[in-house]
C-alpha cells in the first residue's frame, strides 16, 4: 500500500513554530540596543550666518563682527515687496549670488520678514529652522539624514557615552549655491591601494 503523502510544509511547521516561540523578540530585533542608558543628548547645530551676516569691521580678536538679519529686516515697512533678484536686493546683499533651481527671493523667504522663512504650509519659521524648508524639495536625502547616512555629525553614535551634535544642512551647503563645485578626485589613500610587490623586491 503506498504511503500516504506529507506535504514538507505540513511537517517542517511545528518544528519552525517551536523553534520561533523559543527565540522570543530576538526574531524581530536582530540588533541589540547599544548597552547603558541613553543619556546623550542630540543636537542641530546653528551656524552664525543663517541669522547674521559678516560685516567690514572686525573685533579686538580680528574676526568680522556679524550683523543680525532682523536688525535690518525688523524696520523694514510692512507689506514691502521682495527683490524679484539677488541683483535688486542692494547693499548689503550686493554680489549676492543665486544657483538654485529657478527660485526666487520669494520662494523661501517670508514676503513680511524677509529675515524668516515661509513653508509651503504657510507657515513663517525663524532662519535657524531652515531644515525645514530644505525637506520639503530634498526629500530623499532628509530621510537619509535621518537614519545618519548624510550630513555628517560629530559626538557619539551610543547616546550613553556622551551627546551628539549634527551638521546643519548649510554647514556644507550655501542655500543659495547649495550645488557643491566639480572637484577633481585626490589620489586613493595608499593604505587601501599598496603597492604591488614583485618577486626580488627587498624592502
Amino acid at each position: 500500500m503506498p504511503r500516504p503523502y506529507r506535504s514538507t510544509h505540513a511537517r517542517t511547521t511545528p518544528i519552525l513554530l517551536a523553534l520561533l516561540a523559543g527565540c522570543g523578540s530576538d526574531v524581530e530585533r536582530p540588533l541589540a540596543d547599544p548597552p547603558g542608558e541613553p543619556t546623550g543628548q542630540v543636537r542641530i547645530s546653528a551656524p552664525a550666518w543663517l541669522d547674521s551676516l559678516a560685516t567690514e569691521v572686525t573685533g579686538t580678536d580680528g574676526t568680522p563682527l556679524r550683523l543680525r538679519c532682523e536688525s535690518c529686516h525688523a524696520l523694514s515697512p510692512s507689506g514691502a515687496a521682495l527683490p524679484a533678484s539677488a541683483e535688486e536686493a542692494g547693499a548689503p546683499h550686493t554680489g549676492l549670488e543665486v544657483e538654485h533651481g529657478t527660485l526666487a527671493c520669494a520662494s523661501c523667504h517670508d514676503s513680511e520678514r524677509p529675515d524668516r522663512l515661509r513653508l509651503a504650509s504657510g507657515h513663517v519659521a525663524p532662519m535657524r529652522e531652515a531644515m525645514l524648508l530644505c525637506a520639503q524639495c530634498h526629500g530623499t536625502q532628509h530621510r537619509d539624514y535621518q537614519h545618519g547616512a548624510h550630513g555628517g555629525m560629530q559626538g557619539y553614535w551610543d547616546l550613553s557615552r556622551g551627546d551628539r551634535v549634527r551638521n546643519h544642512c548649510v554647514e556644507c551647503h550655501a542655500p543659495h549655491r547649495p550645488a557643491y563645485p566639480r572637484l577633481r578626485p585626490l589620489p586613493p589613500p595608499h593604505d587601501r591601494f599598496p603597492p604591488v610587490r614583485h618577486e626580488g623586491d627587498h624592502g
